[in-house]
């Protein structure tokens, strides 16, 4: 069974609620310190206040379940970069490096977004099949293309397949886009609720969202 570093679990007590409670009460025995309450004493008091304060502050609560949607994204997160290493330069001019990597950064953002992400399986099957399935099938049939045969075109009216793989890209960045405005919608509609409540609540505010 994997165990925690030092180093991790000083890092997680610093940040624990008993560790905060101690050092704000510990403040405490300082600012008595100033005021000559507490006399040649005060180091046992700041440190007894640090005591009582992370004796009785409550433990950090303990989360073990993960969602579906943490899991899903994960994976995909995780299927997504696995992709971006095999796209470099040695397979692909930069152009297509670029447009590839800027659709990388649509999904890292709707990634984030789990939960929305998951709660509309229509999005969640788009960007489950981008990651998975349309943009891999992409690259990998023109990776396979020499080079040379792929910026050529065949004719007059025939795209390259250059030109083609990147008419491919621009149609997952748009279909991408159009899913990352779906999410961010709820996120959008909070701004605008938090904005009535505040005009609500004081009146005058001058917010107009």
């Amino acid at each position: 069974m994997a165990t925690s570093s030092p180093r991790e679990r000083i890092l997680a007590y610093a940040g624990s609620t008993k560790n905060i409670t101690g050092c704000a009460l510990a403040l405490a025995g300082v600012i008595l310190v100033f005021f000559g309450v507490a006399g040649s004493f005060w180091p046992v008091v700041v440190a007894g206040l640090y005591g009582v304060g992370a004796l009785l502050a409550p433990a950090d609560r303990v989360r073990l379940t993960i969602s579906h949607a943490e899991v899903e994204s994960r994976q995909l997160h995780a299927d997504l970069e696995t992709l971006l290493a095999k796209v470099d330069g040695n397979r692909f001019p930069g152009d297509v490096v670029a447009r590839v990597g800027a659709l990388a950064e649509v999904l890292r953002d709707i990634l984030r977004r789990a939960d929305a992400l998951t709660s509309s399986p229509d999005h969640l099957h788009i960007v489950s099949q981008t990651i998975r399935d349309y943009l891999p099938s992409s690259l990998e049939a023109y990776a396979n293309l020499p080079r040379s045969y792929a910026l050529t075109r065949r004719g007059e009216r025939e795209r390259s397949a250059h030109e083609e793989l990147l008419a491919q890209l621009d149609l997952l960045d748009t279909q991408l886009r159009k899913v990352a405005e779906s999410v961010y919608q709820g996120d959008e509609q909070a701004l605008r609720d938090q904005g009535r409540f505040l005009q609500d609540r004081f009146g005058g505010s001058g917010l107009d969202l």
